[in-house]
């Protein structure tokens, strides 16, 4: 067989199953046949096992346990070539199982004891290897362990059998890669748990994925938090039963590097090691999370994450017993070597020695958890009986000697499961928003069929009302008219009947009788008249009584109709709350969708805390992670924050977060407002920043809030964003410097205002502003803010004041123009100038400097600067500045005017100033003028 094929004689070639070579999982449901793994549901302690000593079992806690390396022996028995050659010879080992103890013998007389934690003999079955050698490391990492399992020892001893023998068909030699996936998918729950394997190979200090032979050239990771070891490079395929694992092993052993030596006709030329990752929820352990937003509790479940790797390595041999030579003997010396790497790492372990040489190989970078590391540790250590190969055998059993006094402290790995936590609360908002919708939906149909059929009843009942009393109306009309005609038809009967009688008595009877007769029937005739207007008297009586009933009656359904319309009034009302509301639980989802945002930014530090593994901690990290939702964090340092910015820059996205300026909870636009101001500190993020759209928002954060906050951190950002001369423009079109200048009236913070100065003192140094910026009051903003008296905000008005006086200066030299005199001294800065020129702040010290040089290149300056007390700062300047280059500047330009110089000589100090020399006290300036 040739040294470069691969086990079972298949090349890399004549393989039919194709992975994708990258590091995102894939699933393994193309194998179509899935079988239900067989097994007991309840885990089983094994008493007596390699895995049962310290550190035994599951420890609910997050501390770290202690936990040695355990050792078991595994004894070969003799092959067919060995029962002829040494037909005549003992066996070079003697086990004890019962005590524990092996024999190795040096001659027939003499011989070494060594314990270990168990003894196999060649009569063990592979179910018993299994039991005591790695079922406990399989449930501790069911329990949220690491684990270990490694097979060592002479070539062609058994390791591979021991390991990675799939039993097709015994089912009774089934290895025990197949037996650890068998109890794993038996205790885990398919709905909430995960398994995944990665299966690879290291071939002279190359590593292979042995699921996809192409990919050749992995690459090994280190976490530089913890020096946990990652393969980004290696196929992770997702398990769901027996048979497609068992089909994924057949695909990896054909892959494998072997080859025909003199020691084994199928010698693994490389170490093979099978890497299974579990991922648990923890039933019943949910962490409450409480919003202050909402007075709800969202439940965080608690995963854990867990990895078991079995490692079967090459068996270490000597080349003038193998007889490798060629490329088989390169092959040697890569594992001998890789081996050798490995014995150093254990012997400096087991010896507790400062430094352990991790990094010579490659295989004890991947094995760096297994040896002294968090996992719990299983080591089979194979040997074969032959007293030809005691050397070999003595040296495998001095190996297993020096792992035994390895210590490792197992920890388990806990953390939240974030993503499932994100999915549940976008489902729970989804029926919620769905809920008030249908809710709001039906409401709305209630009220609108409530108000219409009010609107019908008011209607009906005005129309009714007012055919009601046009019918009452017209009654009582026409009865008065009757009532009026007969009463007219009765006076004019009773004329007739009194004219006529008048006339026959007057005929009849003498004058007495007729005068009585005359009396007497008038009496009569008046008494019926009033008889029959008491009549008419009492009906319209009973006609107003009619009437009044009637306008109660009006009056009532009026007090009715009021009734319905404060009704309706009120159910207009409970629409607004309705409406309301639905704000209100528009503004919650907001806030909910910003604390996810923010959950899954602080996502990594809780995972630190959690990796500490302390009680007291995980409880603090969890009290405290929904507040960090709305509070920027003080104590960050300043890489840690800066990654942090740049991981929200990269994940939310600018305009997302620009978005949330505009937010109505005052702490969501703080928070927004510290992230553009330190993305804005960047030099990379200012473009995108103001094409985006950020500079507009600050400054209309400036003009539209009242909280200081706010205020002082935008303005740190508009200074930040103030160094570059286009922004620069951008801020005084859009009248940043009034609104700087407001602030800066309106603060009493002292870092308030050394922000705002800082910013105004960067727009001082552009030319081209400075007859705007002056205009609308940048240099009686920054003369207003002395007032704090405070040295940062002195020193950042001292700083536009020499940035405005050197642009001046600038403007005279280089571009020819006519000198006037300075804004500077027009807006009054001159006498806080000279009172501040020898303050012993030295950053106000060397601006105010640096000012009073470049105000006076201007001749129009020098008479207010001499009759201010300037001239003398500048004879101090020139004298006893610190700085060189200024004390030059303040020389010559003494030199270079005129008018100073006429000055000197009025006061007779001409001589000691050609010389460089001046007075040693400093004079009363009125008295010198005068």
């Amino acid at each position: 067989m040739s040294s470069f094929s691969y086990r079972n004689g298949i090349t890399s070639k004549g393989v039919g199953v194709k992975f994708d070579n990258n590091s995102s999982k894939s699933s393994s449901s193309s194998f179509k046949s899935k079988v239900q793994s067989t097994g007991s549901g309840i885990r089983r302690s094994s008493t007596g096992s390699v895995g049962g000593g310290g550190g035994g079992g599951s420890t609910k806690d997050d501390s770290a346990v202690s936990g040695r390396v355990r050792v078991a022996v595994r004894l070969r028995p003799r092959n067919a070539e060995e029962m002829v050659a040494d037909a005549d010879f003992a066996d070079c080992v003697e086990l004890q199982p019962e005590v524990k103890r092996l024999k190795i013998r040096k001659n027939n007389w003499d011989s070494d004891t060594y314990e270990f934690d168990e003894l196999l003999t060649e009569f063990a079955s592979q179910k018993r290897v299994y039991e005591v050698v790695a079922k406990p490391v399989v449930e501790s990492v069911l329990d949220g362990y690491n684990g270990t399992i490694m097979a060592y020892g002479q070539t062609g001893t058994g390791k591979t059998y021991t390991l990675g023998r799939l039993g097709e068909e015994d089912t009774a030699g089934r290895g025990i890669m197949v037996r650890a996936l068998e109890d794993i998918l038996a205790e885990i729950s398919p709905e909430t748990d995960a398994v995944s394997v990665s299966y690879f190979q290291l071939y002279m200090e190359t590593i292979q994925d042995l699921f996809d032979p192409a990919n050749d050239n992995i690459s090994i990771m280190e976490d530089p938090r913890n020096g946990d070891v990652s393969l980004p490079g290696v196929n992770l395929v997702d398990i769901r039963d027996q048979n497609s694992f068992v089909e994924l092993l057949r695909i990896g052993e054909a892959h494998r590097f072997a080859a025909n030596t003199k020691l084994n006709t199928e010698s693994s030329r490389s170490h093979a090691i099978l890497m299974v990752h579990v991922k648990r929820s923890v039933k019943g352990k949910n962490s409450s999370l409480s919003s202050e937003s909402t007075g709800k509790t969202l439940k965080a479940p608690i995963v854990r994450k867990s990895k078991l790797v079995i490692v079967d390595l090459a068996g270490s041999e000597r080349v003038e017993k193998s007889g490798s030579e060629g490329h088989t003997f390169e092959e040697a010396k890569s594992i001998n070597l890789s081996l050798s790497a490995l014995g150093k790492c254990i012997n400096a372990l087991a010896e507790n020695s400062a430094h352990v040489p991790v990094r010579d190989s490659k295989l004890t970078r991947l094995l760096r958890d297994s040896f002294g590391g968090t996992a719990r540790t299983s080591l089979i250590i194979t040997i074969g009986p032959s007293p030809r190969h005691r050397g070999e055998t003595a040296s495998t059993i001095m190996f297993g000697q020096r792992a035994m006094k390895v210590e490792n402290m197992l920890k388990i790995k806990e953390e939240f499961d974030y993503k499932s936590l994100s999915r549940k609360l976008d489902v729970q908002l989804d029926k919620l928003i769905a809920e008030h919708e249908r809710q709001q939906k039906a409401f709305q149909d209630e009220v609108e069929r409530i108000t219409l059929e009010a609107q019908k009843r008011v209607a009906e009942a005005e129309r009714n009302y007012a055919d009601a009393l046009e019918k009452e109306k017209l009654k009582y009309q026409k009865d008065y008219a009757d009532s009026i005609k007969k009463l007219e038809e009765q006076w004019a009967a009773k004329q007739e009947k009194h004219g006529h009688r008048k006339v026959k008595v007057g005929q009849a009877d003498d004058g007495i009788d007729q005068k009585s007769n005359s009396e007497l029937s008038t009496s009569g005739e008046v008494a019926e008249i009033k008889k029959t207007l008491q009549n008419e008297t009492l009906l319209r009586k009973a006609a107003e009584a009619e009437v009044n009933n009637l306008r109660n009656q009006l009056i009532q359904w009026k007090k009715a109709e009021a009734a319905r319309n404060a009704e309706i009034s009120n159910l207009h009302k409970l629409v607004e709350d309705e409406a309301h509301q639905k704000a209100t639980l528009e503004e919650e989802i907001a806030i909910l969708r910003s604390q996810l945002l923010q959950i899954s930014f602080e996502a990594d530090q809780t995972r630190r805390n959690l990796d500490i593994g302390r009680n007291g901690e995980l409880s603090g990290s969890l009290d405290s992670l929904i507040p960090q939702v709305k509070h920027q964090q003080p104590k960050d340092s300043g890489d840690g924050e800066k990654g942090s910015m740049v991981k929200l820059f990269e994940q939310v996205g600018l305009h997302k977060i620009l978005s949330l300026l505009e937010s109505e909870d005052a702490d969501i636009r703080i928070h927004a407002v510290k992230v553009v101001a330190n993305l804005a500190a960047e030099e990379s993020n200012q473009e995108k920043i103001v094409e985006a759209g950020g500079l507009t928002s600050l400054l209309t954060l400036l003009r539209s809030s009242n909280d200081e906050t706010i205020h002082r951190v935008a303005a740190g950002a508009i200074a930040n964003l103030a160094m570059n001369e286009i922004n620069q423009e951008l801020i005084m079109s859009q009248g940043g410097i009034s609104l700087l200048s407001l602030t800066a009236a309106n603060a009493e913070d002292p870092q308030t205002l050394r922000m705002v100065a800082g910013a105004i003192a960067n727009l001082c140094g552009n030319d081209k502003l400075q007859v705007k910026l002056r205009a609308e009051g940048g240099i009686r903003a920054l003369l207003g803010m002395v007032r704090c008296r405070h040295p940062d905000v002195l020193a950042q008005v001292a700083r536009g004041i020499a940035n405005f006086a050197k642009c001046e200066s600038r403007a005279i030299s280089t571009q020819g123009t006519k000198a006037g005199k300075s804004l500077l001294i027009e807006d009054g800065t001159l006498p806080w100038i000279v009172q501040n020129a020898n303050n012993e702040a030295s950053p106000i010290r060397r601006h105010i400097e640096l000012a009073l040089c470049h105000l006076a290149q201007a001749e129009a300056n020098a008479k207010d600067m001499i009759n201010g007390g300037a001239l003398w700062e500048l004879v101090r300047i020139s004298r006893d500045c610190s700085r060189e280059d200024i004390r030059t500047l303040a020389y010559r330009t003494l030199k270079s005017s005129p008018s100073f110089q006429a000055e000197l000589k009025r006061l007779r100090i001409d001589y000691e100033l050609n010389r460089g020399v001046f007075p040693h006290r400093r004079r009363n300036h009125s008295t010198d003028c005068a």
